[in-house]
């Protein structure tokens, strides 16, 4: 058992102290983990959009102080009461969206939205698999559970960054062959063929064509499937803008402070507009 457990135990964190205020690095205390809690010591983690959403003020179920941050994979350290399926030593990647296989969510085939256990991951990597708490499952699971891109079909992906990186992936896995990435930052575009894109554009390449009008004209009428990964209104409405007519699906994975738009011709010509949290994976994934 670790010396710490049971104790208060002091740590180094990023403070926020309040919405669009600097982080402040302090000393702070934290209480040992209580029924059904674990404490874990973080080794590594990655940096979220959702974070700075939140530290912006666009979270209305955001509260301050706060540290931020929920992309990591590390040690436990010690287990409150009733904790089973975890001990100090193991290997975690503390997922922000859990499951207890017991409440209604985990029930239901439809949803993923529990709030409980960890994954273990003993031997993994934890400067890459804190990862997947968080960019590369939501991404990944974007093309694959909430999309479900089909072989042969054709997909834009809105964002080069780690999610968009890992729709890429999602969609190359899946069968996809064609896949075009969207960026502003062309630098982007080397690494995102490497990850499977088959095509890279920048729309600032283009003047004033709208993009959806670029990529409908490289697609001839449009892509089978698209992927805003950027937390953009207006880059949310191109891609779904940028969908085929009749059957083409276009997914929200980013978060956006202002409200979403279209014509409502582009729904009702079969356009479909949906939304993603975590790629709709689980902890058993």
């Amino acid at each position: 058992m670790s010396e710490t457990a049971g104790k208060v135990i002091t740590c180094r964190a990023a403070v926020a102290w309040a919405e669009k205020q600097p982080l402040s690095i302090e000393t702070i205390q934290v209480a040992p983990p209580q029924a059904g809690e674990v404490r874990v010591k973080i080794v590594a983690t990655g940096i979220c959009h959702t974070d700075a959403h939140t530290l912006g003020g666009h979270d209305s179920e955001g509260k301050f102080p706060v540290v931020l941050g929920h992309e990591g994979a590390g040690i436990v350290e010690s287990v409150g009461e009733g904790v089973a399926n975890v001990k100090p030593g193991d290997h975690v990647i503390p997922l922000y969206i859990p499951q207890c296989y017991e409440c209604e969510y985990c029930k239901n085939p439809k949803t993923n939205l529990c709030q409980k256990i960890r994954f273990i991951n003993d031997k993994a990597p934890m400067d890459k698999v804190c990862l997947l708490g968080c960019g590369i499952t939501t991404g990944y699971g974007a093309a694959i559970n909430t999309a479900k891109v089909e072989p042969g079909s054709t997909c834009g992906v809105w964002g080069l960054g780690g999610v968009g990186l890992a729709v890429v992936m999602g969609c190359k896995a899946a069968g996809a062959t064609r896949i075009i990435g969207v960026d502003v930052n062309s630098d982007k575009f080397e690494t995102a063929r490497s990850f499977g894109a088959t095509d890279c554009v920048n729309p600032k390449d283009h003047g004033d064509t709208p993009i959806q009008k670029v990529i409908m004209e490289m697609t001839n009428g449009g892509c089978d499937y698209t992927f805003e990964a950027i937390g953009n209104s207006a880059t949310m409405r191109a891609a779904l803008e940028s969908c085929h007519k009749g059957w083409g699906e276009s997914v929200i994975i980013g978060l956006s402070p202002t409200d979403i738009s279209t014509h409502p011709s582009q729904l009702i010509t079969g356009r479909v507009w949906k939304g993603t949290a975590f790629g709709e994976g689980s902890t058993d994934q």
